[in-house]
């Protein structure tokens, strides 16, 4: 492609003209003759350079973040249980660009995608869990199972003297403390370069489309072509009024509309009123989801079934891929037929009529789900495994027929801030064997958790960081297996409490992956990630220290005024005791729940599912989509998506074409963003009102 045709495509990724699918479907070949896949993935475009993103304004931010955001997240999770991430991202955009008109000047997009990554990575609070920590230790759900007095001094200590203080500023928390920090510091690590490993093979490697990542990249487009346009306004438009008429902020400003009025409703009147009301809190929709499993007990008997009313899910259900949507809802009728089945059978022995939604999914799991979506994941990782060596054969073929040499690093664009891929590894065997050790010296090298660590580290957190990865790259969708560390641990036969608390290599760093073809997307340096990373570690481990710290001296956590504390944390302490004492001795429901014969088959079915759609030449999407439901779907998110899917395609896609897949991503990022406004609203509201003393008179 020649310098002048490269300037052309830039200029109309910024007034938002894009080429048809056609055009681009010529200069790539398609993957394996999926026309969604690459339909999905020429949707957006990387531009031909990246940008450093992360500069003063950025570092500012990480300070606002840590300084503003931080402590309300707390706050709002002692308070209500809920957290304020997606809020926090859009609020502290849309702040330091109204900053930055007032002083006349405006952010880059690489500026904007950075605060935006800075955001959301801030809200992991490390020194949160110390409050949880001190409460665990002295509660009665420990003391009751005879767990406290085995809890280890560098979790919390147990002293009373100490807790009675309210401070993590004491000598005994010193190795509490030195152990957030190593795991916080080691979690940044591994997830930020081995993420970056995982998108070099799914995306440079494999060419999945990402479905999810324009999201994130085309609310940061709209926010800073916004600020473009409104800077040809002040420059003579007479002479050329149609210089930037960029469509994606008008889009993202009916997304964002649409979020304000829906979150007035579903998160802002049940909030408010909460706050207000000693009755409770006035929902005009039952969050997070109605339940019908009762009501259908009769008809589909083991059957979690019931719908979640957030308009969140139908407009996800527009952006994925169809086909994706529909292999999840044809992975969900599998699923109502499957369940009354293998209850009739007693497979699914330990449900009872009159459970909910959550007693139903936790049973199921423990009777068949968690031994069979074990199997389903090997089998999902065996074809992604299959698909790359295929790949990578294809390349090698294809550089050998043109006598060049074969270089893993040919598909890396230039100037994108790529590292080797050895580095990579490197990190990985250091993160790994770094864990190992300092849990070995923690349980005293006890041999049957050395053998949990070696399988954690090298056979199961690669295979299920990659099944992620894939997934996230093909249809948008996360996997985790539930309850494996509590089988491991279980049959690891160790005698105690402390390996609960054990620093593992159990990590699923194919969660990561969607931030990188965000940010290559927007054309960000993936060095300005790893700089905003480093500076940002220390600046929130200060923070959240001293605002957990700051909290807690307040008055006792839960105490009356942290009312979700007060009446969840209880409930959490015994939940956790219950599984803590399994490694005491004695029986354990988890042990009970890892069956070898239910891995063979669900590893069996799953590689026959895709064999059979592969050869009937099914989309890639809908393959994925089925395997994935062949484990236990909940409804209350699948259905709602599945409608937005069927009207996204059925109505919008066929009066807007091509542009209404283009306009989507837009419009759900514009929902977040309003949904956020109305979010952080609500938490100041909140915060005013229990501020408020109220006089006896």
């Amino acid at each position: 492609m020649s310098d002048i045709d490269k300037k052309k495509q830039d200029a109309a990724r910024i007034t938002g003209e894009t080429q048809p699918i056609q055009t681009i479907e010529k200069k790539r070949p398609a993957h394996s003759g999926d026309k969604e896949l690459e339909e999905f993935r020429s949707l957006m475009e990387p531009p031909s350079e990246f940008d450093e993103g992360f500069t003063w304004p950025a570092f500012i931010g990480a300070i606002f973040i840590a300084l503003m955001m931080v402590p309300g997240s707390i706050y709002m999770g002692l308070l209500a249980g809920m957290g304020i991430g997606p809020a926090a991202r859009w609020v502290t955009v849309i702040l330091f660009i109204e900053v930055a008109r007032r002083a006349n000047k405006s952010l880059k997009r690489a500026e904007i995608y950075i605060l935006y990554w800075l955001a959301g990575a801030a809200m992991a609070m490390p020194f949160e869990g110390i409050l949880w920590n001190q409460f665990f230790v002295q509660s009665n759900a420990a003391q009751a199972h005879g767990i406290a007095e085995f809890i280890p001094i560098w979790v919390a200590p147990s002293d009373p003297s100490v807790l009675a203080k309210r401070t993590v500023f004491d000598a005994q928390w010193l190795p509490a403390l030195l152990m957030v920090i190593f795991g916080t510091f080691m979690s940044r690590l591994d997830n930020t370069v081995l993420g970056y490993g995982l998108f070099r093979i799914a995306s440079d490697i494999e060419k999945l489309p990402f479905p999810m990542a324009p999201l994130g990249a085309q609310g940061v487009m709209a926010l800073s072509e916004e600020q473009e346009e409104e800077k040809a306004t002040k420059r003579d438009m007479n002479k050329d009024p149609n210089k930037l008429s960029s469509w994606r902020w008008r889009v993202f400003s009916i997304g964002g509309a649409i979020g304000l009025v829906f979150g007035i409703i579903y998160i802002g009147l049940p909030t408010v009123t909460g706050a207000l009301l000693t009755a409770g809190p006035i929902q005009i929709f039952p969050i997070p989801w109605d339940d019908w499993t009762q009501k259908t007990k009769d008809i589909l008997p083991a059957v979690a079934t019931g719908l979640s009313f957030d308009l969140g899910n139908v407009i996800v259900g527009m952006v994925l891929p169809f086909y994706a949507m529909l292999g999840s809802f044809i992975g969900l009728i599998l699923m109502f037929i499957a369940n009354p089945i293998l209850y009739h059978f007693d497979i699914l022995k330990s449900w009872i009529p009159g459970d909910g939604t959550i007693p139903t999914l936790f049973k199921n799991n423990i009777d068949f789900y968690f031994s069979f979506s074990i199997g389903v994941s090997f089998a999902i990782a065996i074809a992604g495994i299959i698909a790359v060596v295929q790949g990578l054969r294809k390349s090698a073929a294809e550089s050998k027929s043109k006598g060049l040499a074969w270089d893993f690093n040919a598909s890396v664009p230039k100037g994108r801030g790529d590292i080797d891929f050895k580095w990579i590894i490197a990190v990985y065997i250091f993160v790994v064997s770094t864990y190992i050790l300092v849990s070995g010296y923690l349980i005293d090298w006890h041999k049957g958790v050395m053998l949990i660590m070696l399988f954690y580290g090298f056979i199961y957190t690669p295979i299920i960081s990659y099944v992620t990865a894939r997934l996230e790259g093909i249809a948008g969708q996360v996997i985790n297996i539930p309850f494996i560390r509590e089988a491991s641990f279980i049959l690891s036969g160790y005698k105690g409490v402390a390996i609960w608390f054990l620093p593992i290599p159990m990590q699923n760093y194919g969660q990561a992956v969607v931030g990188y073809r965000e940010a290559e997307l927007v054309g960000v340096r993936f060095w300005s990630i790893w700089k905003a990373q480093i500076i940002l570690t220390p600046i929130v481990l200060v923070a959240s220290l001293f605002f957990a710290n700051f909290i807690w001296s307040l008055g006792p956590i839960p105490g009356a005024q942290y009312p979700y504390a007060q009446k969840m944390w209880e409930l959490g302490a015994e939940n956790s005791s219950i599984i803590y004492s399994s490694t005491l001795g004695g029986y354990s429901l988890f042990k009970e729940a890892f069956k070898p014969i239910l891995v063979a088959i669900g590893m069996g079915i799953g590689g026959l599912a895709f064999a059979l759609m592969t050869v009937l030449g099914w989309p890639i999407f809908l393959v994925y989509g089925i395997v994935r439901g062949l484990g236990q779907s909940e409804p209350h998110s699948i259905i709602p998506q599945f409608i937005g899917a069927l009207v996204g395609r059925y109505y919008f896609q066929k009066r807007l074409g091509l542009k209404w897949r283009q306009y989507i991503p837009v419009v759900s990022a514009g929902f977040g963003c309003g949904m956020g406004l109305i979010t952080t609203f609500c938490i100041g509201v909140t915060f005013l009102i229990k501020s408020v003393i109220q006089l006896p008179f």
